[in-house]
């Protein structure tokens, strides 16, 4: 088993660490104690028929997922039995079907949004596993495939059922094939960040949400109803997902001056995603529209042109402004110079900040 990989499950292991001394809730405090002892350890096209102008049969071949699901049946052993793939139809069991539909919705966000097949660009086949351990409270991408524990039932759902969860975890994937962010410090905060921001227009694209009409939430719906909380994490209001007797309160900041200096969570890269998070909520809702045509672009396009395996946030805020002004002009340029201004990460000047 992989024990490197646990870094990027998408509850992070402070929280996880909080629960687990839980006195309330007693099966859930087991169930994330046994959770952070476990860790974590070909191409298809589709063919789309359609009548031209002239009464004429139109074919034409796009590409296609290619996905797999496996089912752990309760153990930790990888990849477990296949119970669905890319020819077969719904399933009795929901798990499958919600991990079957959210790989296809990221998916569906990279080729129409980013033109991007798949999570390598080469039409890499998305697979994923199902019921992994026992009341296992993690989902996470491992370098080949999602992994989707069952929760404890009493403080995490399963987590298949948000679409911002598998669209942030698949992200790493994406991530993994472009820069290759290193997972510690300010890199690995980003690395969290732009899963997030995949995970967040994964939802909106597949619910069509405009930037000023969605949530903003990551992880919404995982928690159950005995969290006060509504998810894991909130971009566009950091440090304010979750405010809980028993897990503490959202321990993200929303600006630099706030950023959390720390050994723990990986030099927290769970807590600070929280500045770079925001930056891109503000300005995809100062852009108006869709936020994947601009704002996701211009980070994407940070992302893949060349951005440093070691890139700190404000060398990534320099990439997202010299992205969008290639790609677009002043505009959409001055709106992301001023999101990340908001967030201390560069100046009243839009300048980087020294010190």
């Amino acid at each position: 088993m992989d024990h490197s990989a646990q870094a990027h499950g998408i509850i992070p292991a402070y929280l996880l660490a909080r629960l687990a001394q839980s006195g309330r809730f007693t099966k859930a405090a087991d169930a994330a104690r046994q959770t952070l002892l476990a860790g974590r350890p070909q191409f298809r096209a589709r063919l789309n028929l359609s009548i031209d102008e002239h009464g004429d049969l139109v074919a034409e071949l796009t590409d296609a997922p290619n996905r797999t699901i496996s089912d752990a049946g309760g153990t930790e052993t990888l990849p477990g039995a296949v119970v669905r793939t890319e020819d077969d139809g719904p399933v009795d069991d929901a798990s499958v079907n919600q991990a079957f539909d959210g790989l296809g919705a990221t998916f569906e966000l990279l080729l129409s949004a980013f033109q991007r097949n798949s999570l390598d660009g080469l039409g890499a086949p998305l697979n994923a596993t199902v019921h992994y351990g026992t009341d296992y409270d993690n989902a996470f991408w491992d370098g080949e495939r999602m992994v989707f524990g069952d929760g404890d039932g009493e403080v995490f759902r399963g987590f298949t059922g948000s679409v911002t969860v598998i669209g942030h975890e698949l992200a790493h994937g994406v991530i993994q094939h472009t820069a290759n962010l290193e997972y510690q410090g300010q890199p690995g905060a980003l690395n969290e960040s732009i899963a997030d921001v995949f995970g967040a227009l994964t939802e909106q694209y597949a619910e069509g949400q405009a930037a000023d009409q969605a949530s903003w939430l990551i992880g919404a719906g995982i928690f159950t109803d005995e969290v006060q909380g509504v998810a894991l994490r909130s971009m566009i209001e950091p440090g304010t997902a979750y405010d809980d007797d028993e897990l503490g309160k959202d321990p993200q900041p929303a600006h630099m001056s706030d950023f959390v200096r720390t050994t723990e969570d990986n030099g927290g890269v769970h807590v600070n995603s929280g500045i770079p998070n925001r930056a891109f909520a503000l300005a995809a809702r100062a852009l108006g529209g869709n936020a994947w045509e601009r704002a996701g672009t211009v980070w994407y396009r940070a992302l893949s042109d060349g951005l440093s395996p070691t890139a700190t946030f404000r060398e990534f805020a320099d990439a997202t402004v010299d992205a969008a002004s290639r790609e677009y002009g002043e505009e959409v340029t001055a709106a992301v110079r001023d999101a990340w201004t908001t967030v201390g990460v560069l100046d009243a000047e839009g300048n980087r900040r020294t010190g």
